[in-house]
């Protein structure tokens, strides 16, 4: 039986959100053009793309593509003076509305949620050290509560889950924040977005052993690879998330020492259906859009074929 997943990426490939001036150049139809012409079959979106649900369909079909997800910057994990919790979900529900009809109307399944509350991973001069953390169990179940709040409106109102990305920076980054958040949330609620890169970045030795632990909530895979040798570097030396990236801390899926045969059976294993999304934070003056995108689908694509091909 063929197994129900599609390759994907992300447009920062070709450029870049975060650090506009990495392939802040390209236009947003070349990444389509050559995304379309290695063989994926959608992009996740990125600040060039169409911002309405129309706009974004019609650009994405002129080139054979569909919507995979978007990025939605929550600010879940603080509360503002004055706010009760129900307030501040209220106001979370408010700000997300527009992002989510235009996913909606897309046909998108779930939504790539990233805490932004107090995040560093945007700040170049800021070591990752120095991410926020919750100061007690208390908050930390606080929060998970409004994470389920918010993720149930999202089901109800969109048929959309909350796919929490895990990422260098924010509240939620370490294997154990992972697994904190898995066991504060309802299973039924709160989804898991798996980025093996993070997952890697943010002290997992083996990505894999993290999967296997929370794959049945996992909802969305970002596949991105690490370079060990420049990741040691930025630990030892205190970098920031964006100075890292501008080093070459990412690559995509085969370029470098993550397993993904073991990462793709296991989500195979699991039963897991939904995308398979190369995403590599790079800078593509050093890192050739076309190339690496190619070495990530092929790397990938290869990999899907092999299973396949022993599950008959």
């Amino acid at each position: 039986m063929t197994w129900n997943v599609r390759i994907g990426i992300n447009p920062l490939s070709w450029m870049n959100d975060d650090l506009p001036s990495l392939g802040g150049e390209t236009p947003l139809e070349t990444a389509l053009s050559e995304g379309r012409e290695i063989g994926y079959a959608g992009f996740e979106l990125g600040n060039k793309f169409p911002k309405d649900g129309p706009g974004l369909k019609a650009k994405l079909d002129e080139f054979g593509l569909v919507c995979v997800s978007g990025w939605y910057s929550g600010f879940l994990a603080e509360v503002p003076v004055g706010q009760t919790d129900a307030q501040a979900v209220a106001a979370e529900i408010e700000r997300a509305q527009a992002h989510l009809r235009k996913l909606q109307y897309n046909g998108v399944k779930v939504v790539v949620y990233g805490e932004c509350a107090g995040t560093i991973q945007g700040q170049i001069d800021t070591p990752v050290a120095k991410r926020p953390k919750f100061k007690d169990d208390a908050a930390w179940a606080a929060y998970a509560e409004r994470l389920n709040a918010f993720g149930q409106h999202l089901i109800e109102t969109y048929g959309i889950k909350l796919a929490y990305h895990h990422h260098m920076g924010a509240y939620v980054e370490s294997p154990a924040d992972v697994d904190k958040l898995m066991a504060l949330t309802d299973p039924a609620k709160v989804f898991l977005l798996f980025d093996t890169g993070h997952a890697y970045f943010g002290g997992a030795a083996d990505p894999v052993a993290v999967l296997k632990k929370h794959v049945g909530r996992v909802v969305h895979v970002h596949c991105k690879d690490v370079r060990a040798q420049v990741i040691a570097r930025a630990r030892n030396d205190g970098w920031s998330f964006l100075h890292g990236v501008i080093n070459g801390t990412f690559t995509v899926p085969g370029d470098g020492v993550i397993d993904y045969d073991a990462v793709l059976s296991t989500l195979h294993d699991a039963g897991y259906e939904g995308w398979l999304v190369v995403e590599a934070e790079q800078d593509p003056a050093v890192a050739p859009s076309y190339e690496y995108a190619k070495k990530g689908y092929d790397t990938l694509r290869a990999i899907v074929d092999r299973i396949d091909a022993s599950a008959v």
